[in-house]
């Protein structure tokens, strides 16, 4: 089975991320990318784009709590879905306020399990979440990811399974800087697939 550090090598030397942010993700390291990661669940990017503009002024944690869930429902519209996510997000930002207070304590607080057991956050998106919010280092997983490795013949049997794959083949070859790795490692597996091998059905 080819290593997963090959296949970062790989991309990395397409120069997929030339004006892309350093982490890949827009405003990295901000709750914006909380938000972005539940809207851009079921839809594009291009759509969550969208809902991200109209919510302009509401993208840190105390300013977005200010939202009412029938404003957040007409903001979020684009993304789909816009009953379920507004009540999630809302839940979840409510929630990380009670929790942990603010944001920052959030960032480096938070554990897999407690995003894995908040309504509708699942292994992607807490990953997502980890990885481009709070600088972690977790390896996203997406329908991107599993057509590249099919493309190497490699199948695997769960979410988990991929995930492991990836990460420990880039940690057998790196000490350091790992959390950006894997975001870049995401980013360049998201990137080759809309520019260099689109999905043709």
């Amino acid at each position: 089975m080819t290593e997963s550090y090959e296949i970062y090598q790989t991309l990395k030397g397409m120069d997929l991320l030339q004006h892309r942010p350093k982490y890949w993700w827009p405003h990295a390291g901000t709750f914006e990318v909380v938000i972005g990661a539940v809207l851009t669940q079921n839809t594009t990017w291009h759509n969550v784009e969208k809902s991200l503009k109209n919510l302009e002024g509401h993208l840190t944690l105390e300013t977005f709590l200010t939202l009412e869930e029938t404003g957040l429902k007409q903001y979020i519209r684009p993304s789909g879905y816009y009953n379920q996510k507004s009540h999630r997000l809302l839940l979840l930002a409510h929630t990380i306020k009670e929790v942990f207070g603010t944001f920052e304590v959030f960032q480096n607080r938070v554990t897999r399990n407690w995003l894995l057991a908040q309504k509708g956050i699942g292994p992607e998106t807490a990953d997502s979440i980890l990885c481009y919010a709070c600088f972690r280092e977790e390896m996203v997983v997406d329908s991107y990811t599993k057509r590249l490795l099919k493309n190497h013949h490699i199948t695997l049997e769960s979410y988990q399974a991929y995930k492991t794959y990836l990460e420990e083949g880039i940690r057998k070859h790196c000490d350091t800087g790992i959390a950006l790795i894997f975001a870049r490692f995401h980013g360049m597996i998201v990137e080759y697939n809309k520019k260099i091998k689109p999905y043709k059905k």
